[in-house]
């Protein structure tokens, strides 16, 4: 389908989008609020004796949510993250071992990385619990820029760097991928990037991450190059940068696929909100598998902003950010004011002939 039908198509029928065949709708339903104070990243969720664990981060403070499901969270205690190496940090994944232990992936922007001391450059690194949740230990960094940093970028944050990321396990509990973003070097190395970790390093993660770069999962997890899944389309050193960012991924059982949420910043500094993207995938060991990312949503449709960080997550029994089935909610920036429900190509409903007049 022509991409100006599909976005006259996305308008007309409110909140439908056509991809490979399937479709994704997005529909109105009671407001979900996250009961913390602010959601500056992923908040990843995880399923404890019964109760459902999200987490979520200011970058110096760890909070945490607890609930006997998504409807019913209430604030909890803390999460103390041990040592303090690489404060600040932001929890944007979390897993959960058959052996109880709870593995999350964070987000870290280290100071002094510019003279001036206005711009890091984050890095991913590991934490794991042995007691539902309460305490984490630092494992140490496991993914980082190889390419050289630029402390003139104009994108406002960042020099470059690795962030702004989630992480899945694979169905055959072979590899946890990466998806992330690589902020450095030239155009070709920056967007959304992928890396992987052998279920068995978990527990070691430092040196076992590798990288996806020119075909091949050679490249080291810290330094190394990248091939982005989504390359920038303007260099997040530039002051139009135009890259999509942020995702966040789950297995959809219903669609029996991978699907990524994304941010798109465009196309002017200071990181402002395009819109929210999707795309999917079967096989999360072939990077090129991705589908081209469609529009979700337009920034001014979401009722606030900006709109970052969306996030599905799952409302059948187990489901978290990292599995969905049919119907599940949508969460921007902590809130949900939509359902979001996912067709295979047999459901999708037939192509609507639209309004006549021009396609704007």
């Amino acid at each position: 389908m022509p991409t100006k039908l599909l976005r006259h198509l996305t308008a007309w029928c409110i909140a439908l989008t056509v991809l490979q065949g399937q479709a994704i709708q997005v529909r109105p339903a009671s407001t979900l609020t996250y009961p913390v104070s602010i959601v500056d990243g992923n908040s990843p969720s995880v399923w404890v004796d019964g109760l459902i664990h999200v987490y979520t981060s200011t970058g110096d403070h760890q909070m945490a949510m607890t609930g006997t499901d998504l409807f019913n969270l209430r604030e909890s205690q803390s999460p103390v993250i041990t040592p303090k190496d690489h404060y600040p940090i932001w929890i944007e994944s979390v897993w959960r071992d058959p052996d109880g232990a709870i593995y999350g992936w964070y987000h870290h922007e280290p100071g002094g990385v510019c003279p001036n001391g206005k711009l890091t450059a984050p890095q991913i690194g590991a934490v794991v619990s042995d007691d539902g949740g309460s305490t984490f230990r630092d494992l140490g960094i496991v993914l980082s820029t190889g390419d050289r940093l630029n402390c003139g970028a104009s994108n406002g944050f960042f020099a470059g760097g690795h962030g702004d990321f989630s992480v899945i396990l694979d169905r055959d509990q072979h590899y946890f991928y990466f998806l992330f973003d690589n902020y450095s070097g030239p155009l070709q190395h920056q967007g959304v990037s992928i890396a992987r970790m052998r279920f068995e390093e978990r527990l070691s993660p430092v040196g076992a991450v590798n990288k996806y770069y020119a075909g091949t999962w050679d490249q080291p997890g810290i330094g190394g190059l990248v091939t982005p899944v989504f390359q920038a389309d303007a260099s997040w050193e530039s002051s139009n940068t135009d890259a999509l960012w942020g995702p966040s991924v789950h297995w959809n059982t219903h669609l029996k696929s991978y699907v990524a949420v994304l941010n798109r910043s465009c196309c002017k500094s200071g990181w402002p909100q395009e819109g929210i993207y999707i795309s999917i995938s079967g096989d999360l060991s072939d990077p090129q598998s991705w589908s081209p990312p469609i529009k979700l949503m337009d920034d001014s449709a979401i009722g606030f902003a900006p709109g970052y960080y969306p996030q599905v997550v799952g409302i059948e029994a187990g489901g978290t950010d990292t599995l969905a089935g049919a119907t599940a909610r949508l969460f921007i920036k902590g809130i949900s004011k939509w359902e979001i429900v996912f067709l295979t190509a047999e459901e999708a409903p037939p192509p609507v002939i639209p309004p006549e007049g021009p396609l704007e």
